[in-house]
């Protein structure tokens, strides 16, 4: 797959929809916070990849990222920022966590 600036477009727009959808989810289970949803590490993993997307986008000499593209992907990389310890790649199997990491990522 080529990087374009429209499939950038595209998987900024299917990150959106899925956080809009794990809201919903959310509301319907009563209120549950988004922090708290198992969900969670699905949508970092996706931001994960979007932002990596977008760093490269930005790389590629030969393409013109428009400045309201070369936004959102900042905005998209500060966010992941504070989530990149939910990827999958990053978390330790379950016997290698110390209590407080168990504990942070099951939220108790």
């Amino acid at each position: 797959m080529a990087i374009t600036v429209e499939h950038f477009i595209s998987l900024a727009n299917f990150y959106n929809q899925l956080l809009t959808t794990m809201s919903a989810i959310c509301v319907e289970k009563g209120g549950l916070p988004l922090e708290n949803y198992v969900g969670r590490f699905l949508a970092a993993d996706v931001l994960e990849f979007i932002v990596e997307y977008g760093r490269r986008l930005m790389q590629d000499k030969s393409v013109v990222v428009p400045s309201e593209v070369s936004s959102v992907i900042e905005r998209l990389t500060a966010q992941f920022e504070d989530v990149k310890s939910m990827v999958t790649p990053s978390q330790k199997p379950i016997y290698e966590m110390t209590l407080e990491e168990f504990e942070k990522i099951m939220n108790i």
